[in-house]
């Protein structure tokens, strides 16, 4: 008995196969290709995204410093309160707040200059 029902599996399993290839190629005929008029430099969402990926990167770049500068200087008032355990937490948190503001304009003026040659 095994044998018919392995041949029974294989058959509905061929018949499944068979079907989702009738399925696939009329979807393929009846498919309508997509063609852009001008071309996607000229649409008004790549041009709009580049500006305003241009402006935040500005802004970022401006607004950077200064909040990491607010933060390093609460940092240095929170560390002249700790004791000796959590002034090393206070140290930490300057040094992280040093390099992030250094990583954020790095990564805002890269990505400004790499916007600026798809103008």
């Amino acid at each position: 008995m095994k044998p018919k029902s392995a041949t029974k599996k294989a058959a509905r399993l061929l018949k499944k196969v068979r079907a989702s290839a009738v399925v696939l190629a009329a979807t393929a005929m009846m498919a309508v290709p997509a063609y852009a008029a001008d071309g996607v430099q000229g649409s008004k969402i790549v041009t709009g995204t580049e500006k305003l990926i241009g402006d935040v990167t500005t802004w970022l770049m401006v607004l950077a410093p200064v909040v990491a500068g607010l933060l390093i200087i609460y940092f240095f008032i929170r560390r002249s309160a700790a004791d000796e355990m959590d002034t090393k937490k206070w140290n930490n948190r300057i040094v992280v707040a040093i390099v992030s503001c250094i990583g954020a304009v790095l990564g805002s003026a890269t990505l400004n200059l790499i916007i600026g040659y798809y103008k």
